[in-house]
């Protein structure tokens, strides 16, 4: 498509027909990361606003840096506040993350933020980025209820409880699970693979199942990411630009302190060994 509302790259169409979308997390705020990270491969890229380091304006270079890319960017919120949903998307995300959802009720007035009347109530605006700052705006609000993805995060015990209702809502295209705020709310902080939380995961991929929602999550490796695809999680996320740059400096200077100290061994070594000569 052309000019802006080719800024939508929109993941529902992948979801639908059953295929695995592999991402990560955006937390430092920074377009170059993003930039850097999004020519890395990966399928989608969350910007993270709930517990990120950046604000509107990171927000919307980041998603400049990401739109050459064919990552598709999506944004975690802070709350579950219309006015939160107007103000990131009218920068041009392809969908939005809603954190600490509890109730089925919750997911419906998430849903209808997101959209555009009759179906929502969204506010309206012509001049906006993704409708290509009004030269798009016809197509733009004639297709971008279709197009947005919405992310219900499952993070609470209360939504376990309440999982059927919340995966039945019209317009909750995934449920994805936040890992240590539901093992916490389950009261088993970061025990993903204890029995409380494997049953709480079993109830809510049951309720996906059952209304043909896709399941997310976010995990710390390669290794734990392929255990969930095995069980049919489509929206698959493996750490963040920040522990990629921390693991990375940390395993970097571990080597070069190696490399030092067998270097140092061995000149003490020498100059024991001319001592005794």
């Amino acid at each position: 498509m052309k000019g802006g509302f080719a800024l939508i790259k929109s993941l529902r169409p992948r979801l639908s027909r059953g295929e695995v979308v592999l991402g990560t997390w955006l937390n430092l705020g920074s377009s170059l990361t993003a930039e850097i990270v999004a020519r890395a491969g990966f399928d989608w890229l969350l910007i993270d606003m709930e517990h990120g380091t950046g604000d509107f304006r990171e927000l919307m270079q980041q998603l400049q840096a990401i739109e050459a890319s064919p990552a598709v960017p999506l944004v975690r919120v802070a709350f579950n506040e219309p006015w939160l949903f107007k103000r990131t998307l009218d920068l041009g995300p392809s969908g939005l993350m809603i954190p600490l959802i509890g109730s089925a009720g919750q997911a419906q007035e998430a849903v209808r933020a997101m959209r555009y009347p009759p179906e929502g109530f969204r506010g309206i605006a012509s001049m906006t980025r993704p409708a290509g700052f009004g030269a798009e705006f016809t197509e733009y609000r004639a297709r971008a209820n279709e197009l947005l993805l919405a992310v219900i995060q499952i993070e609470l015990g209360e939504a376990v409880s309440d999982i059927a209702a919340i995966a039945a809502v019209p317009g909750v295209d995934v449920l994805f699970i936040g890992p240590l705020d539901l093992t916490t709310s389950l009261g088993v902080p970061g025990q993903l693979d204890s029995d409380v939380a494997q049953a709480a995961l079993r109830r809510i991929e049951k309720a996906a199942r059952d209304h043909g929602k896709a399941m997310g999550i976010l995990v710390p490796t390669c290794e734990v990411a392929a255990r969930y695809i095995e069980l049919g999680y489509q929206l698959v996320a493996v750490g963040s630009d920040a522990a990629f740059v921390n693991q990375g400096a940390r395993n970097v200077a571990s080597v070069l302190k190696a490399q030092r100290d067998k270097v140092a061994e061995a000149g003490a070594k020498m100059s024991g060994d001319r001592g005794r000569g």
